[in-house]
């Protein structure tokens, strides 16, 4: 008996966001794919959000994932910053939350000690591991973050779920 589920990971960012699909049977998981997606910098704030919600809503309907995870967003320095980062995660929570799909948050210490067994990695690390847990990923940074986040999600699902029904 499978109960195979996909899940997709999102690393936020209003440059460059990445994201990451694998397949989750048991214990076993497979990458199903990965990118970016990079809006026109020169555009203006609203039509680059509309380009993350846009993109990302083709990705969830081209692979068809069971549930999202997404990586929380952590104190900037700059309040623009983050307000800017804010916002850009907004639009790629409601790409598959739009389509009826929960999207669970992990914060960043989570993901990185998950994957890599320390919450102080950096993106080297996390790429290296990307490639260990899953066999033949060669993902670049933004992509690789994105299928941390799947990872830590499909090991901290169920604990997840136990959370929210409390």
């Amino acid at each position: 008996m499978h109960n195979r589920i996909r899940v997709i990971g999102i690393d936020p960012g209003l440059r460059r966001m990445g994201w990451g699909i694998i397949e989750v049977d048991g214990n076993r998981l497979s990458a199903v794919a990965h990118g970016t997606v990079a809006p026109p910098t020169q555009a203006a704030l609203s039509d680059r959000l509309q380009h993350l919600f846009e993109e990302l809503g083709v990705i969830v309907e081209r692979h068809q994932p069971h549930e999202a995870a997404i990586e929380e967003a952590f104190m900037a320095n700059n309040a623009s910053s983050a307000m800017k980062l804010g916002h850009a995660r907004a639009a790629a929570m409601l790409a598959p939350a739009s389509r009826g799909i929960a999207v669970s948050e992990y914060a960043a210490r989570l993901v990185k000690k998950t994957v890599v067994g320390t919450g102080a990695a950096d993106k080297h690390q996390i790429a290296a591991m990307i490639s260990v847990l899953l066999p033949g990923t060669k993902a670049e940074a933004d992509a690789a973050d994105a299928l941390a986040v799947a990872v830590c999600h499909a090991h901290h699902r169920k604990a997840q779920a136990i959370g929210s029904a409390a």
